[in-house]
């Protein structure tokens, strides 16, 4: 019986999807809304529970659609492209999630929500549609123009973001506390997890991927694809994060192995099939009633959506240095809310902390706001000549800014020199991940150690016996890392030395002044790194005397085997930037 109610279900959905989106297209109106009235429409509040036999089982599949439509995105993603991205993406971005979340926050304690209903409202205003905004735009033409590769790079940072804001919910909802050092820890621990998974993704995904796609089959390669991407999911969930950031990161790795173009097209019918259900879903949990009863909350969020978005991210692109014009046509089409909210609520729905009519509330605001979006995107030209005929003295205040900011900003030897630190710093941050994370790797073992070798039974000499083990195994481990830190912070160090002591600045003993900085500042640099690690690694700290031991044992092997260990993290490095670079 319950195979004949799946049947149905199935049927079901996809029947009345497929006419609804069918009369979407007819007036080409988003296929996501016609999925969403889809849902409507088959739900328990139309149908009373008549066309869907089975709704756990269509939640489940729906959840389907979350990894897959995460996937998709990752699948999009592409860290060079990152890279390539300015300074008006950045501000944009930020300036329109920061204030968002602020704007719904307080919007959801003037409605007197408490605290993690308020969190989740800020969360959800905050991010803007990538497919609604991708379709609009390109249904009206407008890919080539400035506006839209600003709105396009900046939904990039706000897919990101999400990731890291449905993470750092999760974990607010799972504790119940919102306090500073508890957001500290998780995004420490989120972004120390995001990192070594690349990283080691990275190295290993696009050969594997490689490997399978000399056997040329299309099979082959889909079932790997999903392998690793439901692999990571299964991680990500044992450590308490969220699906969706597994599907991501994993996404993200794949773009940048050379088979993408064929995994995206596998990957495509079972994207759209699953990811179907997921906004039909969507739809059935939405009560027609909420419109009547919950109308004045719908309206002013709408509202706050609409209005909050033109301004913040005009704000943000006008104050990263675009002029008027373009930083108003960002806002216009920044301004509509779509899948990541929806998954926002459902965090907050399968965690069973935030209110019931949140959800609905949530799709009435998000099947407005993207109706409104073609329109707006199209007012976006009247809106600004009328701007610029009426601002008067105000618009030649505004216009001066732009020039001034254009003015100031690095070029030509400064431009370089920043490139080059903050490229610095990266590999620095990079490296420092890695090491922190093989510190924290061996601590978690070393509580497990006890009962697999050494017996439960433990005396205390043989504890510092075996801890001295585990923390000379990590710091060997670690070792190629920590040298290429001291290495790039050597290289930081010269570069400031040469800002912070100009030529000449102490005739003949310039070089010698440059030369304290630039030999300190890495042993200060790595000394703090060290005690950083060591602070977060207190289950495989064996005794002072053992651990001084073992610190001088590592530093004569690094001081014997330095070339050798330097040609193998440069060997890494070279493999993690070919693999970014030899695509397509």
């Amino acid at each position: 019986m319950h195979v004949h109610d799946f049947i149905h279900d199935m049927a079901t959905i996809m029947v009345i999807a497929g006419l609804v989106t069918l009369l979407f297209n007819r007036f080409k109106q988003p296929v996501v809304l016609g999925y969403l009235v889809a849902g409507i429409i088959i739900g328990p509040y139309m149908a009373s529970g008549i066309m869907i036999h089975d709704e756990k089982t269509v939640s489940i599949l729906g959840e389907l659609g979350v990894i897959f439509l995460m996937f998709s995105l990752g699948l999009e993603f592409s860290l060079k492209k990152l890279a390539r991205i300015g300074a008006p993406v950045f501000v944009t971005a930020f300036t329109q999630i920061s204030l968002m979340m602020i704007v719904g926050y307080y919007i959801g304690h003037w409605f007197g929500w408490n605290e993690i209903n308020c969190l989740f409202l800020g969360a959800m205003l905050s991010m803007s549609s990538t497919t609604i905004i991708v379709k609009a735009i390109g249904e009206l033409g407008l890919k080539n123009q400035k506006f839209s590769h600003i709105i396009f790079g900046a939904l990039i940072v706000e897919d990101i973001i999400a990731i890291g804001i449905i993470a750092l919910l999760s974990g607010i909802a799972k504790s119940g506390t919102i306090d500073s050092g508890n957001i500290i820890s998780i995004l420490g621990q989120l972004s120390l997890f995001i990192i070594v998974v690349l990283v080691v993704g990275l190295l290993t995904v696009p050969r594997l991927l490689k490997y399978v796609t000399k056997y040329k089959s299309d099979e082959m390669l889909l079932v790997s694809t999903l392998g690793l991407c439901f692999g990571l999911c299964l991680v990500v969930m044992t450590l308490n994060y969220s699906v969706a950031l597994g599907a991501f990161m994993m996404g993200a790795i794949i773009a940048e192995a050379e088979p993408l173009h064929k995994i995206e097209k596998l990957i495509e019918p079972l994207r759209d099939t699953f990811c179907a259900v997921f906004f039909v879903t969507i739809g059935m949990m939405f009560n027609p009633k909420i419109l009547v009863q919950y109308w004045e909350e719908i309206m002013v969020i709408t509202l706050a959506v609409v209005l909050g978005k033109i301004i913040v991210s005009s704000i943000g692109a006008f104050i990263s240095g675009e002029d008027g014009r373009t930083s108003l046509k960002v806002g216009m089409g920044l301004s509509q809310i779509g899948e990541f909210s929806f998954i926002i609520a459902g965090v907050g729905v399968s965690l069973g902390v935030t209110n019931a009519e949140l959800y609905p509330i949530i799709i009435a605001v998000s099947t407005i706001t993207t109706l409104s979006t073609p329109y707006l995107i199209r007012l976006s030209d009247p809106c600004v000549n009328f701007l610029s005929k009426n601002t008067g003295q105000a618009g030649k205040i505004l216009n001066g800014y732009t020039a001034w900011i254009h003015k100031i900003q690095s070029h030509g030897n400064n431009a370089m020199i920043a490139k080059v630190i903050f490229k610095i710093i990266s590999q620095i941050v990079v490296n420092t991940t890695i090491i922190i994370a093989v510190f924290i790797a061996s601590a978690y073992s070393v509580s497990n150690l006890d009962d697999i070798i050494f017996g439960e039974n433990l005396l205390k000499a043989s504890d510092n016996y075996h801890r001295s083990i585990v923390l000379g195994s990590a710091l060997i481990l670690s070792l190629p890392f920590i040298i290429a830190s001291y290495r790039k912070l050597k290289a930081l160090g010269m570069i400031f030395s040469e800002i912070i002591v100009p030529s000449g600045m102490f005739g003949k003993n310039t070089y010698s002044a440059r030369r304290v900085i630039f030999e300190t500042i890495p042993i200060l640099m790595i000394l703090w790194i060290m005690s950083m690690v060591f602070s977060v690694s207190q289950k495989i700290m064996p005794a002072p005397l053992y651990t001084t031991a073992l610190g001088f044992c590592t530093l004569v092997i690094a001081l014997i085997f330095w070339k050798p260990l330097v040609k193998f993290q440069s060997w890494l490095q070279i493999q993690l930037f070919t693999v970014m670079e030899d695509k397509h």
